[in-house]
């Protein structure tokens, strides 16, 4: 067998154990019946993140595809590029709804706009609670104290925002670090050249989004080391 083929075996494998997982998990707590949590997957789409998006959009696909059978997260789709460039979708719930829009969209040079993200975001759970955002990106061009103000924010209306960094950037690390802790999220660096990496924590943040703490918790405990140290930080 080739190298890429035990690689699309590995990964069919990853995504058969997370469906068993998610089957497992207990209902959400704390709405009506039948009501589906709400996720924003917001995505930084700038011209320097070109080399990793099609990766990126491949295993964020893969991940959504494996959830399914869960049927009971709503998600919309968030992204910044080019000059002032900000586009939320509507929520979807069906698998294919969600691949299409993320496929449709290519990157473009720009600055960051993480403050729009997060406004949008604070907006959105006030409207209807939102249980989750997810932030995906490399850098950060914008003054922390704003960005933290949001966060706090969010965190008092018990919206937890998860920051992925994808390399090493310093100054975007604490920034995100800090939109983390305040929003009583949690963050994680990720390298593009270890993709199965991405593909764990995005699972963990499907994971709480259905389960809340102790489902991730009980995930965490049979998962990678950094996905135990992204349950860490969930207060």
């Amino acid at each position: 067998m080739s190298d890429k083929e035990l690689r699309k075996k590995s990964d069919k494998q990853s995504i058969d154990q997370f469906i068993h997982q998610i089957r497992k998990l207990p209902k959400q707590d704390g709405g009506p019946s039948g009501q589906q949590g709400r996720l924003i997957f917001a995505l930084d789409a700038t011209a320097s993140r070109e080399a990793t998006w099609d990766q990126a959009c491949h295993l964020q696909s893969e991940l959504f595809l494996a959830t399914r059978d869960l049927g009971g997260l709503a998600i919309q789709l968030c992204y910044y590029r080019g000059y002032g460039e900000f586009k939320a979708t509507r929520f979807v719930n069906q698998t294919s709804q969600l691949l299409k829009l993320m496929n449709g969209v290519s990157c473009l040079g720009g600055r960051t706009q993480i403050h729009r993200v997060l406004a949008h975001a604070r907006e959105e759970t006030r409207a209807k609670a939102v249980k989750v955002v997810v932030f995906i990106g490399d850098c950060c061009e914008e003054p922390v104290d704003e960005l933290c103000h949001i966060a706090g924010e969010l965190g008092m209306l018990r919206t937890p925002v998860f920051m992925f960094l994808e390399g090493a950037d310093a100054n975007a690390k604490a920034v995100f670090q800090q939109v983390a802790k305040l929003s009583g999220g949690a963050y994680a660096p990720f390298n593009s050249n270890s993709p199965q990496m991405l593909k764990d924590l995005m699972a963990a943040v499907a994971v709480y989004a259905s389960g809340g703490v102790k489902a991730l918790q009980d995930y965490s405990s049979r998962s990678s080391p950094e996905v135990k140290r992204l349950t860490q930080q969930i207060r």
